[in-house]
């Protein structure tokens, strides 16, 4: 999320409106319902936590054991769990 300054997006008399109850402070304006994207979809973060995620079940299929797994991917033994088993 990034800041704005309220005159670069609201009109004057709006701002002077809102100034009568939130003089000086922060506000987080919510998005409207259904506009709400989902977590990742503005980056490549989601594609790239599923391609690491098959890397390790491949990994694992080829006889990698899980301690391994742990050192090489920089995730705690029980998260290579759960990813072999979400993917199964």
């Amino acid at each position: 999320m990034s800041y704005k300054r309220a005159e670069q997006v609201l009109p004057a008399g709006l701002i002077k409106i809102i100034q009568r109850y939130a003089d000086g402070i922060c506000i987080y304006i919510p998005r409207k319902q259904g506009s709400r994207r989902k977590w990742g979809e503005n980056t490549d973060t989601l594609s790239e936590i599923s391609k690491r995620n098959s890397s390790i079940c491949e990994d694992c299929r080829s006889g990698m054991n899980v301690a391994r797994l742990s050192e090489k991917y920089f995730l705690s033994p029980k998260s290579i769990q759960r990813i072999i088993k979400n993917i199964k």
